[in-house]
C-alpha cells in the first residue's frame, strides 16, 4: 500500500467512503458487510486506512470480539499499532475473512504474543444466476419442507447443536447447550429458515446467517447423520434459494475445504468457488 498515512477510527465524514469500499467488493465480504451494518457503533469500532494517492483502501471491523479485515487488493498493511490498546480492553475470539488477509492479521497478533489455537480453511462460494439452479435431481418423495415456528424450537435445537459442534465450535472449546437453543430461537424469529421433515421428524435445516447490501449468506446447513446421503441437503438448499430468488439478491456460502461431499453438492446446484476463506480462533 503506497503513501499510507495511518489507521484511524471511522468517523461520520468517512462513512460514505467506507460503505462505497464495502459495496464495490461485497462478493468477497458478505460477513464483514453484515457485521458492519448491524454493529453497535460504541461497542464495535471500525478502523480505516487511507493513502495519499488512493484515499480509503482498507477497513478493519470489530464485532463482538471478532476481527474482520477488508483489504481488497492490498498485499501489505501498515502495522495496526492501535491493537495494543484495544487488546488491553477486549479479548479477540477470532479473525474471519479472506485467507490472505487473515494471515496478515495473524502475523500482527503473533508479534503481540497471541497464538492461534485453531485455524479452519474454507472455499468461499457464490451463486448469482437463477437459470443455473439445477432442478433435475431426484430427492426423497416423502420429504416435507416447511418454515418452522417458535413452537418448533425445542425439536430443532438438537439440529442446531449438531451444526455448531461440527461446523462452528473451535478445538478446545466447551459446548454450551443453552447457546444452541437461543441461537435457533433467534434464527426462527428472523424468518429466513427452512426445515426438512421425514415421517413427522425434523431431520434437516438451512438458514441465512448474514445479510449484506445485496447478498444473502447461507449457513446453518445440517442434516442428521443417519439421514445423510439421501439428497436432503440438496433439496433444502435448492428450495430455500428458490423461495428467496424474487428478492433479487445473490447468494454466498463457505464450505470447509476438507468437506468434499458438500463442495460437490453446492457445485452441482450452480455454486462456484471464487476465493479462499479462513477463520482463526484465539
Amino acid at each position: 500500500m503506497n503513501n499510507v498515512l495511518k489507521w484511524l477510527k471511522l468517523k461520520k465524514e468517512n462513512i460514505a467512503d467506507a460503505e462505497k469500499l464495502l459495496r464495490e467488493n461485497e462478493d468477497n465480504y458478505v460477513s464483514a458487510c453484515s457485521r458492519y451494518l448491524s454493529r453497535e457503533t460504541e461497542k464495535d469500532p471500525v478502523w480505516i486506512c487511507k493513502s495519499k494517492t488512493n484515499g480509503l483502501e482498507a477497513l478493519l471491523i470489530n464485532s463482538k470480539s471478532i476481527l474482520m479485515p477488508v483489504f481488497p487488493g492490498c498485499k501489505e498493511i501498515p502495522s495496526p499499532d492501535f491493537l495494543s490498546g484495544f487488546l488491553r480492553k477486549k479479548s479477540i475470539h477470532s479473525i474471519q475473512g479472506l485467507t490472505a488477509e487473515v494471515k496478515l492479521l495473524e502475523e500482527a497478533l503473533s508479534k503481540k504474543g497471541m497464538k492461534a489455537r485453531d485455524i479452519i480453511d474454507y472455499d468461499l462460494m457464490s451463486f448469482d444466476i437463477p437459470s443455473m439452479l439445477n432442478t433435475k435431481k431426484n430427492y426423497p418423495e416423502k420429504l416435507e419442507l416447511c418454515v418452522p415456528m417458535l413452537s418448533d424450537a425445542q425439536e430443532l435445537t438438537p439440529l442446531q447443536a449438531g451444526y455448531e459442534k461440527e461446523e462452528v465450535i473451535p478445538k478446545g472449546s466447551i459446548y454450551n447447550p443453552l447457546s444452541s437453543r437461543l441461537n435457533i430461537i433467534k434464527i426462527i424469529k428472523n424468518g429466513k429458515i427452512l426445515a426438512a421433515k421425514l415421517d413427522g421428524r425434523f431431520v434437516g435445516k438451512i438458514n441465512i446467517n448474514a445479510v449484506s447490501f445485496s447478498r444473502y449468506q447461507i449457513g446453518g446447513v445440517y442434516v442428521c447423520p443417519e439421514f445423510r446421503g439421501r439428497g436432503i441437503a440438496g433439496r433444502m438448499t435448492q428450495e430455500f434459494i428458490k423461495s428467496l430468488l424474487d428478492q433479487g439478491r445473490g447468494f454466498t456460502l463457505f464450505v470447509k475445504k476438507i468437506n468434499n461431499a458438500a463442495l460437490k453438492l453446492y457445485k452441482s446446484l450452480g455454486f462456484v468457488v471464487h476465493n479462499d476463506y479462513r477463520i482463526t480462533y484465539y
